[in-house]
C-alpha cells in the first residue's frame, strides 16, 4: 500500500464548492430503524426512586439506516427507507419524523406482536452515550420484506445495522449486496458492532460485493483482531471490499481501496455535546458527496463536516441544517491534529 495522502488543513481547494449543487441521487437506506430517547447531561442514575433534573430530553429517529436516511435527506438527497417497525405508537413516530424530512417510507414494513426498536441514551457531560436497547422489529426484518423492484432502481444502497439484524446477518446480507452489484447499484455498509465469536461471518458474504465498507475503526478491529489501521484496511480489502472507509473519532478517518490509494482526513474541532449518530452522519455526507460527482477526498471532507455538526447538539438528527450550511462549515472550520 502506498503512503497515505493527508488532506490539507486549509480549505483553499474547496472554494469552488461554495456554490453547492443539489444532489439528484436516490439512496435506499436499508436496515436498522430505531427511536432514540436521549437525555443530557447524565452524571449518575438516581438511587431508589429519586429524581435528577436534566437540561434536555429528545426523541430522534436513529440507527445506521434510519439515522443516515435523515441526514441524507437534510443534505438534499432523495431517500427511500427500507426496514421494519412495530405496529405501535413508537413506529408511528418514526414514520412521522421521517416523512417530515421528505423520506419515502412506503418500503417500511410493520410487524405484529413486536415493538418498534428503541434505545434509551443517558448522555454524559463529555458526550459519551451508554445505551439501553430493545432490538424489537429490527430482529424480524428479513429478505421477504425488501422492496427489490425499488432497490434495483436506486443509485446507492446504504446497508446499515448488521449484528442487530439477526434475519439478515451473514448470507442474507450477502444476497442483498450481490443483488445491488448485479443491478449497478453502488453499496455502502455500516454496522453496529456487537462483540461475538463469529464476527467476521456476519459481514464476510457481503464484502466481495461492497463498494465501500464503512464501520468505525474500532468495530473493524473487533472483527479482524488487528490493531494498526493499515493492517485493518489490508484485511478487509483482501476479503473483497472495493474500498474501506473507517471512522476514527477525533483522529478523523481513513480511506483505502483496491488500487492502493490511501487517504487520511482529519476531524473538525467542535464543542462536543453528544456523539450519537456521528458515524451515520459521516456515511450520509460521504454518499451525498459521491452523488454530486465529488471525488473521494472531497466526499470524505463533506462526511467529516456532517459528522462534526451532529456532535454539537443532542441526538442523531442534530447539527445538520442543509447542504449549504454543511459546506460552509466544511470550508471554514478548524481541524484537529491526527495522532494515529
Amino acid at each position: 500500500m502506498q503512503q497515505p495522502i493527508t488532506a490539507p488543513k486549509n480549505a483553499v481547494i474547496y472554494k469552488l464548492l461554495r456554490q453547492p449543487r443539489t444532489p439528484m441521487t436516490t439512496v435506499a437506506s436499508l436496515g436498522v430503524h430505531i427511536l432514540d430517547v436521549l437525555g443530557r447531561p447524565v452524571t449518575r442514575i438516581p438511587d431508589g426512586q429519586n429524581i435528577d433534573l436534566l437540561e434536555e430530553i429528545r426523541f430522534t429517529v436513529a440507527g445506521t439506516a434510519a439515522g443516515t436516511a435523515v441526514d441524507l435527506a437534510k443534505l438534499g438527497v432523495k431517500v427511500i427507507a427500507m426496514g421494519a417497525l412495530g405496529e405501535d405508537y413508537i413506529g408511528d413516530t418514526v414514520v412521522g419524523i421521517m416523512q417530515h424530512y421528505g423520506i419515502d417510507t412506503d418500503c417500511l414494513v410493520r410487524k405484529k406482536a413486536v415493538q418498534t426498536s428503541a434505545t434509551m441514551l443517558p448522555i454524559r457531560p463529555n458526550g459519551e452515550r451508554p445505551a439501553l436497547h430493545v432490538i424489537g422489529a429490527n430482529g424480524e426484518f428479513s429478505l421477504d420484506d425488501i422492496c427489490w423492484d425499488r432497490l434495483k432502481q436506486v443509485d446507492f444502497a446504504h446497508l446499515g445495522g448488521f449484528y442487530l439484524l439477526p434475519k439478515l446477518d451473514g448470507e442474507p446480507a450477502g444476497q442483498i449486496a450481490r443483488f445491488c452489484r448485479e443491478h449497478g447499484v453502488r453499496t455502502t455498509m455500516d454496522i453496529l458492532g456487537i462483540p461475538r465469536e463469529d464476527m467476521l461471518s456476519v459481514v464476510a458474504p457481503s464484502l466481495p460485493y461492497l463498494d465501500y465498507f464503512m464501520p468505525s475503526l474500532d468495530e473493524a478491529r473487533m472483527i479482524c483482531g488487528l490493531r494498526d489501521w493499515r493492517d485493518v484496511c489490508k484485511f478487509f480489502l483482501n476479503q473483497g471490499a472495493r474500498a474501506c472507509v473507517f471512522k476514527m473519532g477525533a483522529n478523523g478517518s481513513v480511506y483505502a481501496d483496491q488500487n492502493g490509494v490511501i487517504l487520511r482526513m482529519p476531524a473538525f474541532k467542535v464543542r462536543v455535546v453528544d456523539t450519537t449518530g456521528c458515524g451515520d452522519a459521516y456515511c450520509a455526507g460521504f454518499i451525498a458527496g459521491l452523488g454530486m460527482g465529488w471525488d473521494i477526498e472531497q466526499s470524505m471532507r463533506l462526511a467529516t463536516a456532517a459528522s462534526a455538526l451532529v456532535a454539537t447538539a443532542l441526538g442523531s438528527d442534530a447539527g445538520i441544517v442543509n447542504l449549504e450550511q454543511t459546506i460552509e462549515f466544511m470550508n471554514t472550520a478548524e481541524t484537529l491534529p491526527m495522532t494515529e
